[in-house]
């Protein structure tokens, strides 16, 4: 009996030397499918789900013999085992452990169990923490499945025991990595260097490269010799390349990249190649607004442009006459190698309808043709099956207004008309109505002749001038040069004579309208007849000082001249 007591009491104080709530040692005694028993000195053992013995993605390593601390959390459950847990035991640990290595800004490894609300789970040797999904890399990613289960290198941001909230990051820990991978970089790279990146954006400009501490940009213009719609069509977001280092701008630590350069620029044998004239044949690779592009081999294109692709439409639209891929004969107008350009000819290799034209008419001959449109500027005639001339208003009538007279024509309607001037060079023919006739009056007088005016005036738009004492004229903008730089009013001031050439009269005030313009342009033809042509070599501006220089010596010298 009384051996009986005092074996009970022993049994007693041994539970009583343990309070639930402590972290005590255990010894596995046996492992039971997957729960590990555990013999912590109590009257009866434990049993715990194998599970709490490891990290996930791991193997439990647990034997019958090893010792392992653990939390008792009831010193009897209703089963009469003690209820234990080591997964409590590993927290304890892992706290203790966590705050030491967040005061010494130590990594900890950490290992992502899953998904949560604004971030993910991470267990750290027990520990449950937060890693926010702003923290996971450097940018956001979609797929988090590879660094799922997988031990990752963290650091902790925050600690809370109370709270039982731990926030840990990884992208800390990258952008670290990163800047010491951007310092070496920096300190090494010239420009000419040829590197190893991973493409990590992709914009309509261009694409920017991963080159381990740094993105490097390749422009669009340096990602093929060839003509590159958009990047694109060339990579993915995550593909390995190599690239050449163009530019490296230390001051603002930037880095342009090249991909072509590292092939052969075929614009080297251009010029030996091709020749302006030489006729080539060749397959349309791509179709703009502006033109036509014709590969003429790898990495080499030229432009048929809109204006060279019909001798009489200026404004064709090269899809209704061209298709990509189809193979056009075209001959080569210019070359210009240092702004990789070659201009190419397509009307060229057609008989040209205007010199064609110019050869069977001439200036002077009296012509019939159909009215194919009217404009508020003129009367536009067709001369043959491909070709119009224009009427000018200013041509249609000597004394009334060529706005009223205008009105007096129909589309379609048949007229005659004199050939007044055929520009080949221009692809433009000049006709007039009014010069079938004579003209009345006044008219007759002054018409086509060159006076000299004194300017009375001057607006935005024109210049009021006298051509004697009572007769009154004006020139406008558009006519005080022929070219368009010159066209200014400002140039002019009150009193100043000018040579101008007689148009037009305006009936309803007894005035003229002149021009300085068709001066210049008679003035250039007088002189091209008389002292040369721009064929045989010399410039217009040659032939023209020719002929002021001749004029010189012809005009009388004044008195004070004279002297």
């Amino acid at each position: 009996m009384v051996e009986n007591f005092s074996q009970l009491l022993e049994e007693s104080l041994v539970d009583f030397k343990y309070k639930e709530g402590q972290i005590i040692k255990g010894t596995v005694l046996s492992i039971v499918n997957d729960t590990v028993v555990v013999d912590v000195g109590l009257k009866a053992e434990g049993r715990i789900p194998i599970k709490e013995f490891h990290s996930p993605g791991e193997e439990h390593g647990v034997r019958v013999g090893d010792k392992y601390d653990v939390y008792l959390e009831k010193l009897e459950n209703k089963e009469g085992e003690a209820l234990l847990s080591r997964e409590r035991a590993r927290k304890e640990e892992s706290w203790s452990n966590l705050e030491k290595q967040q005061n010494q800004k130590e990594q900890v490894m950490g290992v992502i169990t899953g998904r949560v609300k604004g971030g993910f789970a991470v267990d750290i040797n027990g520990a449950v923490a937060f890693l926010p999904g702003s923290q996971v890399d450097l940018k956001p990613i979609k797929d988090i499945s590879p660094l799922l289960n997988k031990p990752q290198p963290m650091i902790i941001l925050k600690m809370d025991k109370l709270r039982g909230n731990i926030v840990v990051s990884r992208r800390v820990l990258l952008e670290e990595s990163r800047k010491a991978d951007r310092s070496k970089l920096l300190s090494d790279i010239n420009e000419g260097d040829r590197l190893k990146g991973t493409v990590k954006n992709i914009t309509d400009y261009g694409v920017f490269v991963d080159l381990g501490g740094m993105d490097g940009l390749i422009h669009v213009t340096d990602l093929s010799w060839e003509r590159v719609n958009h990047p694109s069509e060339m990579f993915n977001v995550g593909d390995n390349i190599e690239v050449v280092v163009t530019k490296y701008d230390k001051e603002n630590n930037r880095i342009s990249l090249g991909l072509k350069q590292l092939t052969d620029d075929p614009w080297k044998n251009v010029e030996g190649l091709y020749k302006v004239g030489n006729k080539i044949k060749s397959k349309i690779s791509s179709i703009a607004d502006y033109g036509a592009f014709i590969e003429l081999e790898k990495g080499v294109e030229g432009l048929i442009h809109t204006s060279e692709m019909s001798w009489v439409n200026k404004n064709i639209n090269p899809n209704t006459i061209l298709k990509v891929g189809e193979e056009v004969e075209v001959i080569i107008l210019e070359i210009d190698n240092s702004k990789r350009r070659i201009s190419l000819g397509l009307k060229q290799c057609t008989e040209n309808p205007w010199k064609d034209f110019d050869s069977k008419n001439k200036e002077g001959d009296i012509i019939e043709g159909e009215i194919k449109n009217i404009t508020d500027f003129g009367i536009f005639v067709g001369l043959t099956s491909e070709l119009d001339g224009l009427i000018h208003a200013s041509d249609i009538a000597w004394d009334d207004s060529g706005e009223k007279e205008i009105k007096k024509y129909n589309i379609d309607q048949k007229i005659k008309f004199k050939i007044l001037d055929i520009d080949v060079e221009k692809e433009r023919v000049s006709l007039g109505i009014k010069q079938l006739t004579k003209g009345s009056g006044k008219t007759d007088k002054l018409i086509n002749k060159t006076m000299t005016c004194i300017v009375q005036k001057i607006n935005d738009d024109r210049i009021f001038v006298t051509i004697d004492d009572n007769t009154k004229g004006f020139v406008k903008k558009t006519n005080l040069a022929k070219l368009k730089t010159e066209q200014n009013t400002s140039r002019f001031a009150v009193g100043e004579k000018i040579d101008a050439k007689v148009i037009k009269k305006i009936s309803k005030d007894d005035s003229y309208e002149l021009s300085v313009k068709d001066l210049e342009i008679q003035e250039e033809k007088e002189a091209l007849k008389e002292y040369g042509s721009s064929s045989s070599g010399a410039s217009i501006g040659d032939i023209i000082g020719a002929a002021l220089e001749e004029g010189k010596k012809k005009t009388p010298k004044s008195k004070d001249e004279k002297k």
